[in-house]
């Protein structure tokens, strides 16, 4: 077995961690920001709607910016404030809300597990990380760990992004910060240092120090309220540590968890050397062609046919223009001829490639892919009725198109 890690990276002397629960504590009564997650969980009586209202906002905040989810999270709760009632929604109905908010996968776990919990666990959410974890899909170990502190009291610690940064300044942990043995250990100084009386609020807390003080970029270390306790802080201020580090100090010697020999302190850097991650896996790239196919309505106002994404992989399940993804090195002729037979497939008329009218390029970044969207435009004089066979298509006005479940790429388009 793998040696244990140095005790000087732990939190292990008992005042400490009290000085610190109690300072970060009385900084986020103070500063906390007004969400709306936080209303609700702070006022609902019912455990299992206060539950419900934090599970929603952890699922909605992964990858995404708090100020983007405030508007989804608001008319999601008002939509189906309850559990109940999110399991009789569809799921088309979850992907147009949705909609633009990325990560599509997360609203159908969402829903998936809201059936569960009211058809296999009697409406009732489970009250544990442990539990929250095992029994619903979608939970893992961080959106369990919050959920069970926030709603129902439970002492357990999360690690998510913001803590991963604040325990790793804390401790001056300069090993690559997403390696198993690194989070291993920051689950465990998050369990040691949550405090056992508000554990929601302290661990609120934490995420709101490092999304508001500890950022990633010029963090504001002067008005942190936990600063003399931060390693990093401490070494910014008095430079390199001593030759041999105490149980109080780390940065040199033989530490899986220390910066490594060849990545010395960068005293421009600050308490900005920390974290420390491996390099990310550049984006591959993709090219796809899609066609804006456009007719004459009944009443007169166009109408464009979406077409719906398969039910797994990339925007599973929502609505796109018609598109086909092409070989990196397709010369522009080929493109177009695939393009129409792709077209004609859907709508079960012969389309002239030479009729396909080249508009321009749209670049979507996803968190993995480089997309970009080669796009045409077609206007259909003749009328052109969809194959009754072919449900995974339609015709919709721009109203309805904007009122679909689009991603942010085809609104692009």
């Amino acid at each position: 077995a793998p040696a244990p890690p140095p005790a000087r990276h732990l939190f292990s002397d008992p005042a400490e961690v009290e000085v610190l629960r109690r300072n970060l504590l009385a900084w986020y009564d103070r500063c906390k920001r007004d969400l709306p997650w936080r209303a609700l969980a702070a006022t609902e009586p019912d455990a299992d709607r206060r539950g419900y209202a934090v599970w929603v906002s952890e699922i909605m905040l992964q990858q995404t910016q708090v100020a983007t989810v405030i508007d989804y999270y608001n008319r999601w709760m008002q939509k189906w404030p309850t559990l109940q009632a999110l399991a009789q929604a569809s799921l088309e109905e979850v992907n147009e809300l949705w909609a633009g908010l990325g990560y599509y996968s997360r609203g159908k776990r969402l829903q998936e597990a809201a059936r569960k919990v009211v058809s296999e666990l009697a409406g009732q959410m489970p009250r544990t990380a442990e539990d929250l974890q095992k029994l619903l899909p979608g939970v893992g170990r961080y959106t369990a760990g919050a959920i069970a502190s926030i709603s129902y009291g439970q002492a357990t610690g999360v690690v998510d992004g913001n803590v991963i940064r604040v325990l790793c300044r804390l401790r001056c942990i300069g090993a690559d910060s997403s390696s198993p043995s690194v989070i291993d250990l920051l689950w465990d100084m998050a369990n040691v240092l949550v405090d056992r009386s508000r554990p929601g609020d302290f661990n609120q807390a934490l995420m709101e120090l490092g999304a508001t003080v500890c950022v990633p970029k010029a963090p504001l270390c002067r008005e942190c309220p936990v600063k003399q306790h931060c390693q990093a802080w401490r070494r910014k201020l008095f430079g390199k540590p001593p030759p041999v580090p105490d149980v109080e100090d780390c940065g040199v010697g033989d530490c899986p968890l220390c910066p490594p020999a060849m990545e010395p302190w960068d005293s421009s850097l600050g308490v900005t050397n920390f974290p420390r991650k491996a390099a990310k896996k550049p984006p591959r790239a993709m090219r796809t062609a899609t066609c804006v196919l456009e007719r004459r309505g009944c009443h007169g106002a166009p109408e464009y046919l979406i077409v719906q994404r398969p039910s797994s992989g990339l925007l599973a399940g929502l609505w796109e223009f018609p598109s086909l993804p092409l070989a990196q090195d397709l010369q522009e002729e080929k493109e177009q001829e695939e393009l129409a037979d792709h077209l004609q497939a859907w709508i079960g008329q012969p389309v002239a490639a030479k009729d396909l009218q080249f508009i321009g390029e749209v670049i979507h970044i996803f968190s993995h892919i480089h997309q970009t969207y080669m796009v045409y435009s077609l206007h259909l004089n003749r009328d052109v009725t969809l194959d009754p066979a072919l449900s995974l298509s339609r015709w919709v006005t721009e109203e309805e198109f904007h009122a679909s479940a689009v991603s942010t790429a085809m609104k692009k388009v």
